[in-house]
């Protein structure tokens, strides 16, 4: 049986540390070992985008990694887009503001695709938007909204 392994990294800005088994997912490690649930999991394959979030800047699908290759890592949830006073993040009101959420269970995953999308490509077109969307699996089949949403949040300029 492996031994744990002491890892290190911040989560939403708060550094946690923690002993895990070699073979835990970091979506596991986030939704289990720090309860921030806001980590959907939905194929468990990479295919859906539910489990997307920030590793180092860079959207990464936590159900794919290990927690020990987040070691030293800052990652970002969706917990961690609101300030602490509870104001949206520009993505979020966009979202709230263009109908974009849906059912809510994809929505997590969209949204921290769409924070590097948006700071990479500020003024994006509906095509480009829709292309960065495929890695994304809405089970409501309701892209127009989501569409909408990121392009509404482009303009007012979420990305930075």
């Amino acid at each position: 049986m492996p031994q744990p392994v002491e890892i290190s990294l911040s989560v939403n800005g708060v550094p946690h540390r923690r002993e895990v088994e070699p073979r835990l997912l970091l979506s596991d490690f986030l939704r289990h070992e720090l309860r921030l649930t806001g980590t959907h999991v939905g194929c468990e394959h990479g295919v859906c985008g539910a489990c997307t979030v920030l590793m180092d800047g860079e959207a990464v699908r936590s159900c794919l990694v290990f927690a020990v290759q987040a070691d030293g890592a800052e990652v970002g949830t969706v917990e961690g887009l609101a300030s602490p006073d509870g104001t949206l993040h520009p993505l979020q009101e966009a979202f709230r503001d263009a109908h974009g959420l849906q059912c809510g269970f994809c929505t997590p995953g969209i949204l921290m695709s769409m924070i590097p999308f948006l700071r990479d490509q500020p003024t994006p077109d509906e095509h480009t938007i829709r292309e960065a969307l495929s890695g994304n699996l809405c089970r409501c089949t309701g892209y127009q909204n989501i569409v909408e949403a990121v392009q509404l949040a482009a303009q007012r300029g979420a990305a930075g």
